[in-house]
């Protein structure tokens, strides 16, 4: 079940918030847990049963954790984080890697069985959710949830169970233990929601439209605009569809009384790629820093190792979106530029003009984007070759054109819209005005939004594979 569907916005929440919303108070974790299981449950049938293992894992392990801390048995602690953590690996190498490990040996002659493992939704997101739970129990971060309730609660909860933010225990556990709802709290989560809904129908939806256009072109059909074109398409693309996500799931939790961290951050007007990656899916480049590059010894430490624990950073990043040798070189692809950025283009980039330092941002994203979207690695370098001119081929042709000026009002919407430019002009305006203003949106965002439903219009989800 998709957030952005008539199933979900017109049946499934309207009847969890009437039933969340008139039982007590003590109930209504359950009202969630039960609803989040049926929400998993529509989309992936049998596999609920990872939902279930997961819970039961990680919740004895915390305990277990804890109990270890409490009698001084640092050594039975330790092992059952490792313990923790291995079991939550095993099942997101298996689910997700499995196959593609097995391709991969079977290239090179070792015999290995492929599957066909269908792929469990959000299984990166709440496995990477759940794995950080003992560890901050060890840390002495976090408390160990008593209550398998509310601890299933918080593995299951369904605006963010499929794709995020990641959020970690220690940052939701007194919440899901308490929370206040008025309102004015739902009232904002209702506007959030509602941004996010546009972001996703109205922008991701119709760029994507022109990037599928380009993707399916043979290299031949392809000119050096139209490739950047393409990609530039795709950039929006991913940025409104899963930053929209991320807004309608920190929406969502709004309305049932809790409060989730930012996602992201106006990624598109970063002046590096350092900065771009404080901004762009701010809860994952959070998670590995607290995780895995602070326990590698972070940037205290020898320039070599440094280096070293930046590289298993970055290949561990690329690999968690998917099981394809283009995602790791998309991961390498960021662990050399910020290298670069670190001893050699830092000082030049804090010297240099703002706009010119946009500008090498975006190209080198929009670059990494063309890596990232295309899996087939004949179709990537074919496609690279086209956005840098390289073979002769055309500046430009009718196609371009066409698809240019077919295109180009919703480009400049959504290019607008991956700024702050709507957000500054909006809080210059007077409260009231911004009430009037606010209501008057969300009331059109969903007529037109509905409208696009019902039409049963294009409407992919890009994150749904990771």
């Amino acid at each position: 079940m998709v957030f952005s569907t008539p199933v979900f916005m017109f049946y499934f929440l309207v009847f969890t918030m009437g039933v969340y919303f008139v039982v007590p108070r003590k109930f209504r974790n359950l009202v969630l847990l039960v609803s989040s299981l049926f929400f998993y449950y529509w989309g992936e049938r049998d596999y609920v049963i990872i939902m279930f293992a997961s819970t039961l894992i990680d919740y004895t392990h915390g305990m277990i954790v804890e109990k270890c801390k409490e009698k001084g048995n640092i050594t039975g602690a330790k092992w059952a984080v490792g313990s923790s953590i291995f079991f939550n690996l095993a099942l997101l190498v298996f689910f997700k890697y499995w196959d593609f490990l097995a391709g991969s040996l079977q290239a090179v002659g070792i015999p290995a069985p492929i599957l066909g493992i269908h792929l469990p939704i959000g299984i990166s997101f709440y496995t990477f959710q759940t794995m950080s739970y003992t560890v901050d129990i060890y840390r002495g971060d976090t408390r160990a949830q008593r209550s398998i309730l509310n601890f299933g609660t918080f593995v299951t909860l369904f605006p963010q169970l499929i794709a995020g933010p990641i959020i970690k225990y220690k940052d939701l556990g007194d919440q899901i233990d308490e929370r206040t709802t008025s309102a004015d709290k739902f009232a904002a989560g209702v506007q959030i929601f509602m941004v996010g809904l546009g972001k996703k129908l109205l922008l991701a939806n119709n760029v994507g439209q022109l990037w599928d256009a380009y993707k399916a072109m043979a290299p031949g059909e392809l000119t050096v605009a139209g490739a950047w074109l393409g990609i530039i398409a795709f950039s929006l693309q991913l940025y409104f569809d899963f930053s929209g996500y991320s807004d309608m799931a920190t929406g969502l939790g709004r309305m049932f009384g809790f409060d989730f961290l930012a996602n992201f951050n106006y990624p598109y007007i970063s002046k590096s790629i350092t900065e771009f990656w404080r901004r762009w899916h701010i809860s994952l480049g959070t998670w590995f820093r607290e995780y895995l590059y602070i326990p590698l010894g972070g940037n205290r430490c020898s320039k070599p190792r440094w280096i070293f624990n930046l590289l298993m950073v970055w290949a561990a990043t690329g690999i968690w979106h998917g099981a394809s040798w283009n995602y790791l070189i998309w991961g390498l692809y960021f662990f050399v530029l910020l290298v670069l950025e670190k001893f050699l283009l830092g000082k030049w980039l804090k010297k240099a003009p703002a706009a010119l330092c946009r500008i090498y941002t975006l190209f080198l994203v929009l670059v990494s984007w063309a890596i990232f979207a295309l899996e087939d690695f004949g179709q990537l370098a074919a496609y690279l070759q086209v956005m840098f001119g390289l073979g002769g081929v055309p500046v430009m042709n009718g196609a371009f054109v066409y698809y240019l000026t077919s295109y180009l009002p919703i480009l400049i919407i959504a290019g607008v819209s991956a700024t702050p430019a709507g957000k500054l002009l909006y809080h210059k305006l007077s409260p009231s005005v911004q009430r009037v203003v606010c209501l008057v949106l969300v009331i059109a965002g969903l007529t037109v939004c509905t409208a696009y439903l019902v039409a049963g219009t294009y409407n992919p989800f890009l994150y749904f594979r990771f």
